[in-house]
């Protein structure tokens, strides 16, 4: 990712100054145009923009330290993936430092940086987002911005990354589950592919329900899905399948049923996902 963010600011005109833990992993952005420097203190020096994008908060603390190597007129926009909590603590310690500071999520694909596709969200005070527009705009898309709450991109981008990470295993599952009963995977696909259309409306549907706090079962109930997730866990547990996911979810239903919602719609089961 730190690839493509350089290289898109570099098409859009901005002298790029590259620091990497590995250098030869900078060669193909110097030869782009791009100036390179071993030393992490000569390659903030001239620069007013600091763009960090490393694996996890971790490597930002191991590589910054105490962020004694930025200045106050550094404008820090920070879009490393990590937990909202990582993200409000790395903010404090820039507040400390008298840092202008960003914290970012970008929640699209390498491809897309620099083009329309690109969506990244940003959060911090509405000045620095405004001071950062010449770069946060180079990036590609429409800059998000989400507040004061730091944490707040990393939270949303982590839901997001929920709802993949659920449907991709729910999507293998299947296969695997379809496999067992001798059906071809591109049999299951044929039929599968077609579930993602429902999803939007799914989605604004539970969106609506769960801010107004009313959940209809005129579509689908929870003592429905119960007798349906059952189903696919005694299919499945036949088969030898891993069946945790589905039981975490079969616990979910078990305890709205217990509280006396069997007969209300799923968006209820957003309100019995915690331990």
């Amino acid at each position: 990712m730190g690839q493509a963010l350089a290289t898109t600011l570099l098409q859009a005109g901005h002298g790029v100054t590259v620091w990497n833990r590995t250098h030869q992993k900078a060669r193909q952005l110097v030869e782009s145009g791009a100036e390179a420097h071993e030393d992490l203190h000569e390659a903030l020096s001239g620069s007013q923009y600091v763009l960090i994008c490393l694996r996890d908060y971790e490597a930002v603390h191991s590589v910054f330290r105490d962020l004694s190597v930025l200045r106050p007129d550094h404008i820090v926009i920070n879009l490393t993936t990590g937990a909202p909590q990582d993200a409000r603590d790395m903010a404090e310690t820039a507040r400390d430092a008298d840092l202008e500071y960003l914290e970012g999520a970008i929640l699209t694909p390498t491809p897309t940086i620099g083009t329309p596709a690109a969506t990244i969200l940003y959060a911090g005070s509405e000045a620095t987002f405004g001071a950062a527009g010449p770069i946060t705009e180079a990036l590609g898309g429409s800059p998000h911005y989400l507040g004061p709450d730091f944490g707040r991109p990393a939270a949303l981008d982590l839901a997001l990354l929920d709802v993949f990470s659920t449907t991709v295993s729910g999507v293998v599952h299947g296969f695997a589950l379809a496999k067992a009963e001798g059906i071809a995977a591109s049999t299951f696909a044929a039929f599968a592919k077609g579930m993602s259309a429902l999803l939007p409306e799914i989605i604004e549907r539970f969106s609506a329900q769960i801010d107004a706090q009313s959940f209809p079962g005129d579509r689908s109930t929870i003592a429905s899905a119960k007798s349906g997730v059952g189903h696919i866990i005694e299919a499945a547990t036949g088969h030898g399948l891993n069946v945790a996911a589905l039981k975490g979810l079969e616990n979910v239903i078990d305890q709205a049923i217990s509280a006396g919602y069997e007969n209300d719609g799923l968006a209820r089961l957003s309100q019995f996902m915690h331990n």
